[in-house]
């Protein structure tokens, strides 16, 4: 027995007698890299809205240029790393990271909205490099039959980078703002405006400089290390032949439209959790600033949850068939959503904070199992599957419209604007049942 669980042990990690723990581990870090970006950003939207005196619409161009970027982006990547390798496509990833990180300052000194939505689209760039990169070379790093938990095993890891930047919006961003709320700040004068824009937007940088030294350190030491040619085979670019292979694949066509609507339910309910909560807790008489802390707060929380539950589901994918857990956390995430809409109290917000632990398998699960059988197409596959974030650039600002018109059919528009999650957890609900014999 002790024998069986060591190989066990041993095919997670390592293929054909060869171990990828080292690999494994600096990939991984990727990880939790991209979650900072991803989760110091959403609460961004509110923020950018208050500094320069916007709509929650407006706002919302954040996340359009945030995942825009990735969708731009994916198949370039595809086409970099099958040129070259993954490494290559790593390092060019973090290069762009680090580069739209460090464009936050010119922006600052513009004074102006769009010049950081430029940074923005820089940066996940990058991201998009990284993540059409690292998916699939996790994936390479040991047997295909380990694929799924491996992939989820690296991005349990992703929650723990999104903690990180959750944490450093809340203390070093929204805690230090100007404490005016958007009323008072909309009776400034133009000079005192601009006094309190400069400062908030001196405030808003720092942690973004100070994630793209520690991007370009991490590019070093990647640089330094040997990493396997895991998938590195093939360096021929048959673009459409490959892409029309690809897409005749039934679990690849549908899982990259399932991952288009989770991660725009993903973003939506990680980045509107502040406006639903601050709508909640000023409607009990909270001030708007502290309303919005305490909301990041409650989103703090749920990240805490999703983290500990992608761990769990990993381990319960050792006994459960991925489409059949992915299909049931789906239906779940339908019911909390459901009470996130019609209860107009703290429990609706118990049941936003409730989603994420559904959410934290569908991700990785959906991105393996789309993937399987794929071979050395996946490079082209990890693509489709990254330009499917779209959903985050797409979706979230319908919802942001909705919220704008603040009451909508006699219900609170931001309860009634998660009528657009529900639709996205439905269709991974059918993903997961036409995919539940795949393993």
């Amino acid at each position: 027995m002790n024998k069986n669980s060591n190989q066990t042990k041993e095919s997670i990690l390592s293929k054909d007698g060869v171990s990828y723990l080292i690999p494994f581990i600096l990939v991984t870090s990727c990880f939790a890299l991209w979650g900072f970006a991803n989760d110091i950003t959403n609460p961004m939207v509110k923020a950018f809205s208050k500094i320069f005196r916007m709509s929650v619409t407006d706002g919302a161009l954040v996340q359009v240029a945030f995942y825009g970027g990735y969708f731009a982006m994916a198949f370039p990547a595809a086409m970099f790393i099958r040129r070259f390798t993954y490494k290559a496509g790593v390092l060019l990833g973090l290069g762009l990271y680090a580069l739209g990180a460090f464009l936050f300052f010119p922006a600052k000194l513009t004074g102006d909205y769009y010049p950081f939505l430029i940074a923005y689209f820089i940066m996940t760039c990058g991201l998009s490099f990284l993540e059409t990169s690292c998916n699939p070379y996790i994936l390479s790093m040991g047997t295909e039959r380990t694929a799924t938990r491996r992939l989820n095993l690296a991005q349990a890891f992703n929650p723990m980078g999104s903690l990180l930047g959750m944490f450093v919006a809340m203390n070093f961003i929204q805690n230090r703002l100007n404490p005016m709320d958007t009323v008072e700040r909309s009776q400034l004068t133009q000079a005192e405006f601009e006094q309190v824009r400069d400062s908030d937007l001196a405030i808003l940088i720092a942690p973004y400089l100070v994630i793209g030294v520690i991007i370009l350190i991490m590019l070093l030491v990647i640089r330094a290390v040997r990493m396997p040619h895991n998938g590195d085979q093939s360096h021929s670019i048959d673009f459409l032949p490959t892409l029309k292979r690809i897409f005749s694949i039934r679990h690849y066509r549908e899982g990259v439209v399932a991952q288009f609507f989770y991660v725009g339910a993903q973003i939506m309910c990680w980045t509107f959790i502040i406006q639903y909560g601050t709508h909640l807790f000023m409607s009990q008489g909270m001030e708007e600033q502290a309303a919005e802390v305490l909301s990041q707060k409650y989103n703090i929380v749920a990240m805490v949850i999703f983290c500990i539950s992608r761990f769990i589901c990993t381990f319960m994918l050792k006994y459960l068939n991925p489409g059949t857990l992915l299909k049931v956390l789906a239906l779940v995430a339908c019911v909390l959503t459901l009470g996130v809409m019609f209860l107009y109290n703290i429990f609706g917000l118990y049941c936003l904070v409730g989603v994420s632990a559904c959410m934290s398998l569908m991700f990785p699960t959906i991105y393996g199992i789309a993937l399987n059988g794929l071979g050395d197409d996946a490079k082209f596959g990890a693509a489709g599957l990254i330009m499917a974030i779209l959903g985050g650039s797409v979706l979230p600002p319908v919802q942001a419209a909705i919220i704008d018109c603040k009451v909508l059919m006699g219900m609170p528009a931001v309860n009634l604007s998660f009528v657009l999650p529900l639709v996205c957890f439905v269709v991974i609900v059918i993903y997961g049942h036409r995919v539940r014999r795949i393993r």
